[in-house]
Parts: structure tokens; C-alpha cells; sequence
């Protein structure tokens, strides 16, 4: 024990199963980790020590109050299970052993820990001690606790069926029944309310072999039903069961030969409300007579509301009228024939569950009968009923308990319906007088959808990848609402760095309309939106308003006060959590109708999805916690395909995806080639990798289980970690651009030998790295070598942003700078870099939309010649990892992305280790085929 430090602090880590516990003892030299096994001796003899620490004092008393109780016997088995396999724990305890642990907890309490906390790790050790100790006996025999009992249980009824079937075969007559029950009545007994249970019995192995239980109880004669002389103790066995199940049956147990009870209406309605269900799972089927139907169905119906019943509606549309209330309500029907409102009156008065209805006498479920009671379910705005209408379903019940249930649709929703459904295949409108520019056709197909969205008061996500003309689109839209009479100018919300362009674009293409930006210090929206038909000098209350999402958050206020016509949110990714205050803000602001416009609608999960849909439709996906419970759960876990078809009809007619890749989009194109570059690390770069996964996995291995914050702040750390080391040393150790670069990295090797063909070929690059600092240390190089190059990242003012953008594109000619350094994040979006023929990827983006939005700065329309793509990846590390997880991503075709960095914190130890260790055979392969 000399080397365990007793007279430090100890702390005790559970495990599943308790006898892979650990006892950690440590002071200010050393840490020793026992196992509770061999932790035993050491704390039994610690307790003498009188310098002993509270906490191995504390655990030290649990250990040997265990031992004592396991001496007594007082444990028992615990059988396996999914989670955990079978144990051993302490219990069930008598009072005065229970009165031991709570007085042992209450008297070694010390700061830190209080007396609940100490009787909870009591009993955690008590069941630890439970489970190692048995074990450690040497007469232990079973390998698994609680399966002696269940085997020989199993074994036993196999054995006594075995006979029993054997005396059947000898004896020729069966002997093993089930029974059934056939329900029965005359004209008389159904104007009582009432019907005959008549027990009947079964061979096991041929059901269609039956009798009477009456005939099988009166007559000995086995000639008379055919049954063995064991078959009637089987039989009263069975219906025993059954009694159980559905206890109105006791009323035949209580009978000398139990061969019918009458059933009142009361008892009928207990069958009918759950017996039923309760006696199949039995096994006891229960047959109903042709004359007694049971055709009775009920299905959802949505139509408008009946007059009376509507209040104000919640959503602004000229689909339906301003105050008009939709409702879910009950239509029953017998044999599919819809019945009348008089047939739903006497349905729901009638008071028992049988009744003679189109002459006929029909069995009613009781719920069905309050179905017919309560017809209207509840009503539901516009918006609501537009969403049932698209799915075809409704989600009734509670939060606990959802019923989802089929809905048939009003005349007046399935005319919305086809209006919804047809507006993208409308014929296309026609240009506007004012736009200078020529839509091409997929644009007026996108500009005609918009057209009718927003004509009857609804918004729109329009999801074009990057670089189709989405800005162009969104201008002829203003100007056909002009045209038609719709005033009011339009907000159009961007990031900071898309101002100018949104500018640029107005002044080309719509060259007679006001443009204002509301932004900087001396922002003003004087007169905007209060003039009279569009009288104000610069025209801008017809026109535009540009302001940024950060402008938006602080001055909401002052942009809610004005009456737009529409407000437009440009990348609307930017708002994919409606959490956030720039979220939040957006929502403040009131508008005839919304449209956002985003190249990636969906970044990391669905829910960012929803968070973009319900700024442009309020309340069309429900609640996000709805959301969460009825549509993402089930698509992003991948196994309800039914749910992502229906999810797709739900949000396509108002969200409109086109790819440059779909046919006809974008013939004009040049090509595009994506090539991956494998490339292997320096000597120094395998040193740290491998070091740092040594001691971050030890870090992450000794966290506690249930501390999952920590736990996850070091596996984001150490895949942080692992891809700057990727990238370049000196990015890892946070070295500065003065010291030596070249010669350290193969990464920065390729992007030199990249750029000198680029430059000398007269072509343009952009660079992408998804770091501000390894960027920094590619323009350090890239000074060094004299290659002309410009950096953007974050915190780029926005005047130097257009600035640089100008230099870019302008070209060789008048100055142009060829080299774009760009941050993912601050770069990857908005910007029109057509002037560059190559884009590098230096590191991975852990969402393939992102990298592709970033590609797509150059490929674009505009874009004359072919692009190339190059996505640099280190072999054998997490990078190629991740490029493997990224092309999986790709293939699930937009249902669902995954959640990315964050999901791999939830790996286990092995598989993230598995994950991030270097496969050093696969990194000095690519080393070599490089050199």
C-alpha cells in the first residue's frame, strides 16, 4: 500500500457494469487509478490511519459496510441487458442495513460533498463491491447472474410440452387448445343492448379442428369433440389467462361449465374500449357475426370552419379572406358512404354502443362514438391548413402521445392546393418594362413562381446555387409588383461585403429606381415609404432600401416603423438560428410578404432549414420543438423515407432549388474539374501529429463519464489541433510568418508550385482556408516570393472589401491582382471573382455546401473560362477521414446533412482514436509519390 497515496484525495469513478469501477488516489506528487478490486485491500486498511483524507475516509467505510453485506448475502442478480451486460448489485436491503448506509453517509459529509451526495456514492460503491467480490470467489461458477433461473424455467416448460405433445401423438387426439370467443344475438338482445360471449376451444396446430367449450365440459366423450382428455384443463388454463387480460371473463371462471355470459351495454363497451386490444395480445381472437357490422370508419376532414367560429387570422394572405378560420373535424362513414349530419346526431346521441343504422344493426367503438361528439377537432389558421393540405396528414393526440392521421381535403383547400402546386409551372410572365437585361428561361420560370407566391400575400425561399442571378431574379420582381400596383419599397437585408454589388446591380439593371443604403453612421430613413406615388426626389419610396445584418439588429426599430412592400433577406443562412438576436430581429420587422434568398438552405442540420422557412412562412412548419419531434428526428436519422418524401411536399412549392449541373440551367458554363491532391506530412509535422493525439486521447480518456462538456471542448480541440498541424506547423505552434515556412509543409509546397503555373499561364487563383492565421502565414510566404496577392478575411472593412474585389477582377491590364487569399467563412459568399480560372481549397470545410459556395465566387455566369478546382488533403490523418465522411454527405442528395465537427464528439474512445491516428504508411506512400 506504500505506493498508493492514502493521505491525498480520492475519487471514485463508476462504471457499467459496477466491477469496472475505478478508485483514483492522488496528492501533490503522484496519481495512482485502482481498480475497485484491488482498491479493496487499500481502503480497508486506511481506515486506521489518522491522517486520512474525508474522501477515503468516506470510501473507505463503503468498503467495508460492502464486504459485510456481501458476507450476509445480501445481493442479487441484475440480468443483461442492451445497455449493460449482467451484474451483481447490493439489495434489497433490510431497515436496519438501510439505517447503516444513511448514518455511514451522514457522519463522513466533508466541503464539497453533503449527505445526499455521499449516500448516492455509497451506493454506488456498495454495488461495485456487490459485483466484484462474487466474482473473485473461487466457487463462483456462473458466468452470467439471473439466467440460472430463466434457463431452467424455459427448460422445464419445453419439457412439459414435449410431453404433452407426446401424449397427443400417442394417443391420437390433441390436447394442447387455445381458445377464441363468438360473439352472438337475436333481434331481442340487440334492442336491449346486449350480446352472448360463447366460448369456444381450438386445436393448437389446427385451429380449424374447434368445438363448443360447453360440448368439450359436458360430454366425456372424446368421439363427441374430438379433443384429449387434458384438452379441458388446458382450456380452463387458457381462459384463466384471458380473465387476466380482460377481467369481465371471470364471470365463465365462476361457471360449472363456462360456456356463454351475456354482456350489457356497459361491458360490451369495455370490450369494445380496449378489451379487444387486451385479448389479442393474449392470444384470444374474438369473432363477430356478419349481422352486427363493424364498418364504421372515421377519417380527418379539413375544410373551412363553420360561420361563427372565426377570429382573427395570424397569416397575411390574399389566398383566403383576412378573418377565415379553417377546421379539423370528424366525418364518419359505413361501408365508405359518408353519413348524414342526422346519422352523425343519433350516432352521437346514442347511448350504447349497438345501433340500427340504413337498417342494419352496426357495432360502435366508443371511439368512434366520440368522434361523432365532437366533430370539430380544433381549428387552425391559413397557414396550418396549408400545410395539411401538402402533406395530406394532420399530427393529432398530445406532445407524449402524437397520432398522426390521414386528411381529406375541403373543395376550397384542393383549389389552393393545385394554386400552390402549379406555381412554378405557370406560364412565364413576362419581363418587366423597366428591367435591362434578358432573363434567361430558368429565370423567368423562378421570377414567375415568385410572381404568384407573393400575388397571394406568401413568402419564398429562392435556393438557386450560387452565381445563377438570384439578385436579378429578386429585381424583376420588384419591378413587375410596381407594375402591378403593389407600392411600397423593398428592404433587402445582405452581409456587409454584398452591398456594393446589390448597388451595382439595381443602377445596371433597373436603372430608373431609387436605391438607398441604410447603413454607416449617418444612416436615415427620412421619408422612405411615406411618400405619394413614389414622390419623393430620389424615388426611393418605390425603390430600395440595402442595409446589413448588422445595421438591421441595432436599428430594427427604426426599420420596423416603415410599411415595406417586401423585405428580402440575401443570404438567408445568415439568420439559420432563430435564437439569435440578428434572428430575432429580422422577425421585428413587418412586410406584405418575405423572400429569402440563400445558396445553402440547409449548412449543418434541418432545423436551420426551419429557421429560414418560418421567417418566410410563419407557422407553416409548427413550433421548432414540433419540428424537431415530427420531421428532422426521423429524416436525419435516415430511416423513415416516408417522412422525407412528405417533407418535400410540404416545403416545395415554397422553396425553389435550381443546380448549375441540372439540365438546360446553365448550358453557357464553361466546365468544371475537381481534382484532390494526397499529400504526405514533413518529419516535423508526423511528430507533433502523433504526440498530440497521444496526449489529448490520455486527456480525454481520464475525463469523468458523465462530465460530457468537458469531454467535447477536448475532442473539438484535438480535431482543431490535428488540422493545423496538417496545414503547416507553424500554424499549430502559433508561430509568426518571420520564421522559416518553406520546407515544412507539403501543402504550402503544391500552393507554390499551383500559383507558378497559374501566373505563368496568365490565370487568377482563389485560396481558401478556413483559418484567418494560416491565411496570414500564405501571404507571409507569398511576400517572400514576390508573388502579387491580397488577403480578405473578417474583419476587412467593407469599403476595402469592394475595393479588393475591384482589383481582383480587374486583371492583368489595369493593375489586377491575381492571387485572392480568402477566410472560408468571410469569402465563401457573395462575392463575383469570375477573373479566377483556379480555386484551392487548402484544408477541408467539414460541409461540402460550404466549400461549393466557396467554389462557386468563380464558377458562375460570367465565367468564360473552364475552372479548376484543387482540395489539398493529407493522407493517412483525420483530413482524409473527413474527406470521406464529406463525399458521404454527398450522396444523401440534400434529404439531410449531418451535424458535422459536432457529431464526432459523441464517438466513443476507440473510434475516436481509430479516427485521428496516423496511418503512417498511407503518409510517407504519399510523400513519396509527390517526390
Amino acid at each position: 500500500m506504500s505506493f498508493v497515496p492514502v493521505t491525498g484525495a480520492a475519487t471514485f469513478r463508476p462504471a457499467e457494469p459496477p466491477r469496472d469501477a475505478v478508485v483514483e488516489f492522488s496528492d501533490d506528487r503522484r496519481r495512482v487509478e485502482l481498480p475497485i478490486r484491488s482498491a479493496l485491500p487499500v481502503l480497508t486498511k486506511a481506515l486506521s490511519r489518522p491522517d486520512l483524507h474525508p474522501s477515503v475516509g468516506l470510501l473507505s467505510g463503503a468498503a467495508l459496510l460492502g464486504l459485510r453485506l456481501v458476507a450476509a448475502g445480501r445481493i442479487a442478480p441484475r440480468p443483461a441487458t442492451e445497455e449493460a451486460p449482467a451484474s451483481w448489485r447490493m439489495g434489497p436491503l433490510p431497515d436496519d442495513d438501510e439505517e447503516r448506509v444513511r448514518a455511514l453517509a451522514g457522519s463522513r459529509t466533508y466541503d464539497g460533498v453533503d449527505a445526499a451526495q455521499a449516500e448516492e456514492l455509497v451506493r454506488r460503491v456498495l454495488d461495485a463491491v456487490a459485483d466484484c467480490v462474487p466474482r473473485a470467489a473461487p466457487t463462483t461458477s456462473q458466468a452470467a447472474p439471473a439466467e440460472g433461473f430463466e434457463q431452467r424455467l424455459k427448460g422445464r416448460l419445453a419439457r412439459y410440452r414435449e410431453q404433452a405433445a407426446r401424449e397427443e401423438r400417442e394417443r391420437g387426439l390433441p390436447q394442447l387448445v387455445r381458445i377464441s370467443l363468438r360473439v352472438e344475438a337475436d333481434e331481442e338482445e340487440l334492442l336491449a343492448g346486449a350480446v352472448r360471449l360463447v366460448l369456444q376451444v381450438h386445436d393448437e396446430q389446427d385451429p380449424l379442428h374447434l368445438c363448443d367449450a360447453a360440448l368439450l365440459w359436458a360430454d366425456e366423450d372424446a368421439a363427441a369433440h374430438g379433443f384429449g382428455e387434458r384438452a379441458r384443463t388446458h382450456a380452463a388454463i387458457a381462459l384463466r389467462g384471458a380473465a387476466e387480460a380482460w377481467p369481465v371473463l371471470d364471470r365463465l371462471l365462476e361457471l360449472r361449465v363456462p360456456d356463454q355470459i351475456t354482456l350489457d351495454g356497459d361491458e360490451l363497451e369495455s370490450l369494445l374500449d380496449g378489451g379487444l386490444e387486451a385479448l389479442q395480445r393474449v392470444g384470444v381472437d374474438v369473432l363477430w357475426p356478419r349481422s352486427l357490422g363493424r364498418d364504421l370508419t372515421a377519417t380527418t376532414v379539413l375544410d373551412r370552419a363553420a360561420p361563427g367560429t372565426a377570429r382573427e387570422a395570424q397569416l397575411r394572405t390574399g389566398v383566403f379572406g383576412e378573418q377565415e378560420l379553417f377546421s379539423f373535424r370528424w366525418q364518419l362513414a359505413v361501408h365508405g358512404e359518408p353519413l348524414t349530419e342526422e346519422e352523425m346526431e343519433q350516432l352521437a346521441s346514442s347511448a350504447a354502443p349497438l345501433l340500427r343504422l340504413r337498417g342494419n344493426w352496426t357495432v360502435v367503438d366508443p371511439a368512434l362514438a366520440r368522434k361523432a361528439r365532437k366533430r370539430v377537432i380544433r381549428t387552425v389558421e391559413p397557414v396550418q391548413a396549408v400545410a395539411a393540405a401538402l402533406t395530406g396528414t394532420v399530427q393529432l393526440g398530445t406532445a407524449d402521445a402524437p397520432a398522426e392521421e390521414q386528411v381529406v381535403l375541403g373543395a376550397s383547400l384542393l383549389q389552393v392546393r393545385e394554386q400552390l402546386l402549379g406555381a412554378a409551372t405557370q406560364a412565364p410572365v413576362e419581363t418587366p418594362a423597366g428591367l435591362r437585361a434578358e432573363l434567361r428561361d430558368y429565370q423567368r420560370q423562378g421570377l414567375t413562381w415568385l410572381v404568384e407566391l407573393t400575388s397571394h400575400g406568401l413568402g419564398a425561399c429562392l435556393a438557386d446555387d450560387m452565381g445563377l442571378g438570384k439578385t436579378v431574379t429578386l429585381i424583376a420582381l420588384h419591378l413587375h409588383r410596381q407594375a402591378a400596383g403593389r407600392t411600397g419599397p423593398t428592404l433587402v437585408v445582405c452581409p456587409a461585403s454584398l452591398l456594393g454589388n446589390w448597388e451595382a446591380e439595381i443602377r445596371r439593371f433597373a436603372p430608373g429606381v431609387g436605391v438607398r443604403r441604410f447603413h454607416g453612421a449617418a444612416r436615415s430613413l427620412e421619408e422612405v415609404g411615406h411618400g405619394v406615388d413614389g414622390g419623393v426626389d430620389d424615388g426611393v419610396d418605390g425603390g430600395f432600401v440595402l442595409t446589413t445584418y448588422g445595421t438591421m439588429r441595432v436599428s430594427h426599430e427604426q426599420l420596423a416603423a416603415v410599411p415595406w412592400g417586401l423585405v428580402v433577406a440575401d443570404e438567408a443562412q445568415h439568420v439559420k438560428n432563430a435564437r439569435s438576436s440578428t434572428a430575432r430581429a429580422l422577425r421585428r420587422i413587418d412586410s406584405g410578404v418575405r423572400v429569402a434568398l440563400t445558396g445553402t438552405p440547409v449548412e449543418n442540420d434541418l432545423t436551420e432549414l426551419w429557421s429560414i422557412l418560418d421567417w418566410v412562412i410563419p407557422g407553416l412548419l409548427g413550433s421548432r420543438q414540433a419540428f424537431r419531434r415530427v420531421w428532422a428526428s426521423p429524416i436525419e436519422a435516415g430511416v423513415h423515407e416516408a417522412r422525407t418524401r412528405q417533407f418535400a411536399d410540404l416545403i416545395g412549392p415554397f422553396l425553389l432549388r435550381r443546380r448549375k449541373s441540372d439540365p438546360g440551367i446553365a448550358p453557357e458554363l464553361p466546365p468544371k474539374t475537381v481534382t484532390d491532391h494526397p499529400l504526405g506530412l514533413t518529419r516535423e509535422q508526423v511528430v507533433l501529429y502523433e504526440s498530440f493525439v497521444r496526449d489529448t486521447m490520455a486527456r480525454i480518456e481520464r475525463a469523468a463519464p458523465d462530465d460530457q462538456v468537458t469531454r467535447r471542448g477536448l475532442v473539438l480541440a484535438l480535431l482543431t489541433g490535428l488540422k493545423q498541424i496538417c496545414n503547416h506547423p507553424a500554424q499549430f505552434l502559433k508561430q509568426s510568418g518571420a520564421v522559416r515556412l518553406g520546407g515544412r509543409s507539403e501543402k504550402l509546397e503544391l500552393v507554390d508550385e499551383l500559383l507558378a503555373t497559374v501566373l505563368a499561364e496568365g490565370g487568377a487563383a482563389l485560396v481558401f482556408t478556413q483559418y484567418v492565421a494560416m491565411a496570414r502565414l500564405i501571404a507571409a510566404h507569398l511576400e517572400r516570393q514576390g508573388v502579387p496577392h491580397q488577403l480578405l478575411h473578417g474583419g476587412t472593412p467593407v469599403a476595402e472589401r469592394e475595393a479588393m474585389v475591384a482589383r481582383f477582377q480587374a486583371g492583368p491590364e489595369e493593375g489586377g491582382v491575381p492571387v485572392f487569399l480568402l477566410s472560408l467563412k468571410a469569402g465563401g459568399t457573395g462575392l463575383n471573382l469570375t477573373r479566377a480560372d483556379h480555386v484551392v481549397h487548402y484544408d477541408r470545410w467539414w460541409n461540402p455546401a460550404v466549400e461549393e459556395q466557396a467554389t462557386d465566387r468563380a464558377y458562375r455566369i460570367g465565367q468564360t473560362k473552364p475552372v479548376q478546382v484543387h482540395r489539398l488533403v493529407t493522407t493517412g490523418t483525420i483530413e482524409a477521414k473527413v474527406a470521406e465522411l464529406l463525399e458521404r454527405k454527398r450522396s444523401l442528395a440534400d434529404a439531410v446533412l449531418g451535424r458535422g465537427e459536432a457529431a464526432l464528439t459523441e464517438l466513443g474512445d476507440d473510434e475516436l482514436r481509430d479516427l485521428v491516428t496516423l496511418r503512417r504508411e498511407d503518409a510517407r506512400r504519399s510523400g513519396a509519390d509527390r517526390r
